[in-house]
């Protein structure tokens, strides 16, 4: 997603995109490498992301996406009112609408609605109508979500980017904590975190809270449809213990730290619309007012990404660059299956 501020901008380096998981590469998946901006001190720290606990106090509140990914890539042969069949299309599940409905990216440009899907000679779909303004379709499913989702479970790929060279499994691209199936793509920052490392953040008081927000489609292939937040709903849910260990955090004087840009989008669409659930399309800037995040832990993100914006509410633009170089420097890798980043 293109970012909107025009002045924020690097040279990300090929050998710097992570194209394997740290578990393919002989890394823990909690011994990547982490970089800490403390903003205070004006200070930059290098070290291991199992180390994390060292750079948080008893009292701080995590908060982490608990959102599943799911095998969003299906293929269907797409049936036509004039007859004519199209073979093994792909189709990308964008976000989900209603229990059967969804917006999806189609990869083929001779879609018309009312042309019907069949996938894999189980479940069958109807193009409804092409959203405005976008190359998402909206398609109905012939079947209920109960049927859905082992359907798309069972046939389904995760959703691949052109600098990932080889299909890894699902389960690369799943959180530890990951319980509720919604995301199309994997909310990436909580990725590092293992069983052990929560269990010792806990053990020294520090608080683990949970919500969902559904990463929608993040990339619609051709540059000519770049996505920001304002154009892109997704759905969110912020519990009600999860709001109360908020307020319980400020009140005892603790750090709110969000796990990833969507839990920060989540948790301030929460704070701005007093409303736990919902869709949200929320941008947020240098010039936003964070509301409930006090710190963010994320990965790294492209040159000109909407994402910079975000991290732009937490720390100077000019600020936020510098630190990039110094981790382009170091080596530092991108992408979902990257190093880790903490702005406190």
């Amino acid at each position: 997603m293109k970012s909107l501020l025009k002045s924020k901008t690097f040279h990300l380096p090929d050998d710097l995109n992570a194209t394997k998981p740290p578990e393919k590469r002989g890394v823990r998946r909690d011994h990547v490498k982490l970089m800490v901006t403390d903003r205070k001190a004006k200070s930059i720290f290098h070290d291991t992301f199992f180390h994390l606990g060292d750079y948080l106090k008893s009292g701080d509140l995590l908060i982490l996406n608990n959102s599943r990914t799911i095998p969003a890539v299906l293929k269907a042969n797409v049936f036509q009112r004039n007859r004519k069949v199209l073979q093994d299309v792909e189709i990308r599940l964008a976000r989900k609408v209603s229990e059967n409905s969804w917006d999806v990216l189609i990869l083929d440009h001779s879609i018309n609605e009312g042309d019907t899907l069949n996938f894999y000679n189980e479940v069958d779909a109807v193009v409804i109508e092409r959203r405005s303004n976008s190359p998402l379709w909206n398609i109905s499913f012939k079947c209920n979500s109960e049927k859905l989702y082992p359907f798309i479970y069972r046939y389904g790929q995760p959703i691949r980017y052109e600098y990932i060279h080889y299909p890894w499994e699902l389960g690369y691209y799943q959180t530890t904590f990951a319980s509720v199936p919604g995301s199309v793509e994997l909310p990436s920052a909580g990725r590092a975190f293992s069983w052990e490392m929560l269990f010792n953040l806990q053990k020294k008081g520090i608080k683990i809270g949970y919500l969902q927000l559904h990463t929608s489609l993040s990339y619609m292939l051709e540059d000519h449809w770049p996505l920001q937040p304002q154009s892109n709903p997704e759905y969110y849910h912020v519990p009600d213990e999860t709001m109360k260990m908020v307020e319980e955090a400020k009140l005892s004087g603790g750090r709110i730290i969000a796990v990833g840009t969507t839990v920060v989008r989540a948790l301030e669409t929460a704070l701005k619309t007093n409303m736990n659930e919902g869709m949200t399309n929320l941008y947020i800037g240098p010039d936003f007012n964070l509301k409930g995040a006090n710190g963010i832990l994320t990965g790294f993100h492209e040159p000109e990404a909407s994402h910079l914006d975000l991290l732009s509410a937490f720390i100077n633009t000019h600020y936020l660059l510098d630190t990039y170089n110094q981790a382009i420097d170091r080596g530092y890798l991108w992408h979902e299956f990257g190093d880790m980043n903490l702005i406190i």
